[in-house]
């Protein structure tokens, strides 16, 4: 289970810490209580970037240099910000993450009088009408929550940008059976597609070991075609070759033409893949391999050596009318034998059947064990432009204390900018009273449109030690 990540659709955001989530509308001058519209105010201007042909104009705001305004601290609540919470929490925002109003997510009643559940793994993504959905598990606990005794997918839906919130239950699992993990959600907004405003989530449906990846599991997707208010019975499109399957972090995102792609890390083969749809997610075909990796599942480095740092792609399609309309990108952690752990992307111009070798994205020096791990990525629909941030631990020579750092590619995939250091003062997850049971979770994540990039994670600053781990964004600008 993941304590923070977050999906850009439209300049959208979610995260989790008791576990919290939030959402952000693309144009800041939309109300957060306003929902008669029934298109939102960005929806023209997306029209225009997205169509084929369209070219950016070069300049201010596009290519040229890039500042990082002030560390937010969203959340600003006591106690640690994790994944194992009783309450979903969501987030919203109508200045452009200026300040935050915030409402608990809903939950389902315990499965027993004497037993409790708790949400977690939250994602968000919009559609074209203005409204808002929330993908995230519910677990179910015993009286004494020392034992699972079932999971279920849970997608809230919002139409008053995230004020209030509905949510639809299914998949549900009992005893020791399969557990619901590590689900993502993406929305098809893409103007000329034949699933326009469908909703996917995938997930990794795994035997019940403590929410962990086992030998015997499959990516699972469902799709909503009502708005979030039913979800399909799930497909798998990990494949159902003999032998153990072992998969997890998957996520969904979908092509400028509507085919929907789910990329995941392959456990069992030590490798990041991906399967795609073209029949808005009814069934996949085969799965293609993106990358090798070296890390088999997790790595102990340093920063994160007790909840150790998880190998998962964070993927996303080029859906302007930019020359590079259609490409495809993934980005994942890896471990090398002398610079400790990178971040590394792929990119692919024909729909997924090869990919690109891949790209070193973090540029500390070669050779130098500094860890960078926790990315999360995000093409802007404006421009093309592919925007990642993380972890990084190239400010410490113990490599214990992390910043966040980010970088952005303007040609396609091929290079990325120098790394800008986003955070403005360090956090270090092992000591001090750390929560060390999750440190960073598993995800951080970022948002981007029109040249405005919001990357979020979690922080334990000195200056907020007393509420523990916080969630902090920032705004970034392409001037």
């Amino acid at each position: 289970m993941a304590r923070l990540r977050a999906l850009a659709a439209a300049a959208t955001i979610a995260s989790m810490a008791i576990t919290v989530g939030w959402a952000l509308p693309a144009s800041a001058g939309t109300s957060a209580g306003s929902s008669t519209y029934s298109e939102p105010t960005w929806w023209q201007k997306f029209l225009t970037v997205s169509a084929p042909g369209f070219q950016p104009p070069a300049g201010p705001g596009k290519t040229g240099s890039i500042s990082v305004g002030s560390n937010v601290d969203m959340s600003n609540e006591p106690g640690p910000q994790s994944e194992t919470s009783i309450a979903m929490r969501g987030y919203f925002s109508s200045d452009g993450g200026s300040s935050w109003g915030a409402v608990d997510l809903p939950l389902p009643p315990a499965l027993n009088g004497s037993g409790t559940d708790f949400g977690s793994d939250p994602a968000v993504a919009w559609d074209t009408r203005g409204n808002v959905y929330y993908s995230y598990i519910v677990v179910f606990f015993n009286h004494n929550m020392h034992a699972v005794t079932g999971t279920e997918m849970a997608v809230a839906r919002s139409s008053d940008a995230g004020q209030t919130w509905t949510s639809t239950y299914f998949n549900f699992n009992s005893g020791t059976g399969k557990f619901n993990d590590k689900p993502y959600l993406a929305v098809d907004t893409n103007p000329g597609s034949p699933f326009r405003n469908t909703v996917y989530v995938a997930w990794d449906n795994a035997s019940n070991r403590s929410g962990k990846s086992s030998a015997n599991n499959v990516i699972l997707v469902s799709r909503s075609t009502d708005g979030g208010r039913t979800f399909s019975t799930p497909v798998v499109a990990s494949g159902t070759g003999s032998g153990p399957n072992s998969v997890i972090g998957a996520d969904p995102f979908v092509a400028p033409d509507g085919t929907l792609h789910v990329a995941w890390h392959d456990v069992q083969n030590s490798a990041i893949v991906e399967a795609s749809s073209a029949d808005g997610g009814q069934s996949f075909g085969p799965t293609t391999t993106i990358s090798a990796t070296q890390v088999a599942y997790t790595v102990a480095i340093p920063a994160q050596a007790s909840r150790q740092a998880l190998v998962y792609p964070a993927c996303g399609a080029d859906t302007s009318g930019g020359p590079n309309r259609g490409t495809l990108y993934c980005s994942w952690m890896d471990e090398t034998s002398s610079n400790g752990t990178d971040i590394f992307l792929s990119r692919s111009t024909d729909n997924g059947v090869s990919w690109s070798r891949p790209l070193r994205v973090n540029d500390d020096p070669a050779g130098v064990a500094n860890d960078q791990f926790n990315q999360w990525l995000a093409v802007d629909p404006s421009d093309g432009s592919v925007n990642l941030s993380w972890n990084d631990t190239r400010n410490d020579p113990a490599h214990l204390s992390t910043d966040i750092f980010y970088a952005r590619s303007t040609d396609g995939g091929l290079s990325f900018t120098k790394n800008v250091q986003v955070t403005t003062a360090p956090t270090n997850e092992t000591c001090c009273g750390a929560d060390l049971g999750n440190q960073y979770g598993d995800y951080e994540g970022i948002a981007a449109i029109d040249g405005s990039i919001h990357p979020i994670w979690t922080d334990r600053r000195a200056a907020v030690a007393s509420l523990d781990e916080e969630i902090f964004t920032a705004t970034i600008t392409v001037k």
